[in-house]
């Protein structure tokens, strides 16, 4: 039988990378303001926001560096409260906290999107802002959401670190809401190890934003190649008026990113492949099921999530034992220790911990596999097999009795 694939490993970082690496490294311009116009960063910055569709981008070292300049350029009041979904990742929740914010959290269904019911009901007038995470690239109904959040004048962020390349409605996921954060961490479809982005078209949160991620004095002009008047009148309004984080992305991984950008679409269209497949193969087993996507959402996914179905909780440790045996490493959101995805091991919330028994529900039985883009066909079959094949000899004491 053939080994299991390394679904860990990154794909290799593009060669057109290397000389402009190779141009940093003889300079030393690792600072993106060392140059007077077009470093590195900048341009990534100018790349990524007509890649989107969107009027502004400020690069920055992560996505909860990017949550975090969000929610302060929003100009919030100390203690304002936030809704964001109770399946997310402990970095979204964090952000609020150094934000000088309180979360306040909503319920999710079994297929890991936002209940729209608990939603609104907690979006009333004591909410000053939402962050959406489309966790794990699961698309919420952002049609319903934005329009409750509209009539509300309440923004919108979108938490979209592993949604590069999702659309909704044919939208690019992280240009619906007032702002969209991305994250080019390893595991993300853009690799750089560490860093992250925002964008948006609105020209004085992006001011508030860049000065404040650590453009002192009037370095903030390097951002952009000409400004207009409304941009200028922003910056003019705000300099010196907002504090410096110091959040900035280096020239290095810049250049990193920028190189990667091309295999956007290739990778976008090879893990959606790849994933259908597998899931389709998944959801043949009584005890495997991956929910379905919304019918507007197209998914660039770079890993599976499926639930547990009929399984105790001594079955869902036999399966996971089951399937590492074979050679497939399997979370499960809610029995994992101490994983930063379930919302009760988030010590740090204020007051008591969140009441959301059909999130903790779904967390308990909700299973994670990384399924990278760069599999072959065959590599995405043995994974579903030993999935198929640990659920079989868990419920029925056969390997291979998998299937209806």
């Amino acid at each position: 039988m053939p080994l299991p694939p390394n679904v860990y490993d990154a794909e290799p970082i593009p060669e057109s990378a290397r000389k402009e690496i190779d141009k940093l490294l003889k300079s030393g311009d690792l600072f993106r303001y060392t140059a007077p116009e077009n470093a590195p960063v900048t341009l990534l910055e100018q790349e990524f926001a007509a890649l989107m569709g969107s009027r502004y981008a400020l690069a920055v070292s992560s996505c909860s560096a990017a949550l975090f300049l969000s929610l302060k350029a929003l100009g919030l009041p100390r203690d304002a409260r936030v809704l964001i979904p109770g399946f997310t990742f402990a970095a979204v929740p964090s952000s609020v906290v150094h934000a000088d914010c309180v979360p306040v959290l909503c319920e999710v269904g079994e297929n890991y999107r936002i209940d729209l019911k608990d939603f609104e009901a907690k979006l009333d007038a004591n909410i000053s802002a939402v962050i959406i995470s489309h966790m794990r690239g699961h698309t919420s109904d952002m049609d319903a959401i934005m329009a409750l959040c509209e009539a509300r004048d309440i923004p919108v962020i979108e938490d979209a670190a592993h949604s590069l390349g999702t659309t909704w409605d044919g939208r690019n996921i992280g240009t619906i809401g007032r702002v969209g954060c991305f994250s080019f961490q390893s595991y993300k479809l853009v690799n750089a190890g560490e860093g992250g982005i925002l964008i948006t078209d609105d020209a004085d949160l992006i001011a508030r934003a860049v000065i404040m991620s650590g453009a002192y004095e009037h370095n903030w002009a390097k951002h952009f190649n000409g400004m207009d008047a409304e941009l200028e009148a922003a910056f003019a309004r705000w300099q010196n008026h907002v504090p410096l984080y110091n959040l900035r992305l280096s020239n290095l991984s810049a250049a990193i990113i920028r190189a990667q950008l091309p295999e956007i679409p290739r990778r976008v269209r090879d893990g959606r492949a790849g994933h259908d497949h597998v899931a389709a193969r998944l959801n043949t087993s009584l005890w495997l099921h991956v929910p379905d996507p919304l019918p507007k959402e197209e998914r660039a996914p770079d890993s599976i999530q499926f639930n547990l179905v009929g399984l105790s909780d001594d079955d869902v440790d036999a399966f996971v034992a089951a399937a590492d045996a074979g050679g497939v490493k399997v979370q499960v959101f809610g029995q994992s220790k101490d994983n930063a995805r379930a919302y009760w091991n988030w010590k740090f919330l204020p007051g008591e911990a969140p009441d959301l028994p059909q999130t903790r529900a779904m967390l308990m039985r909700a299973c994670d596999v990384r399924l990278p883009a760069r599999l072959t066909r065959a590599e995405q079959d043995l994974v579903a097999d030993i999935l198929l094949s640990a659920a079989g000899q868990v419920m029925e004491g056969d390997p291979l009795a998998y299937g209806t």
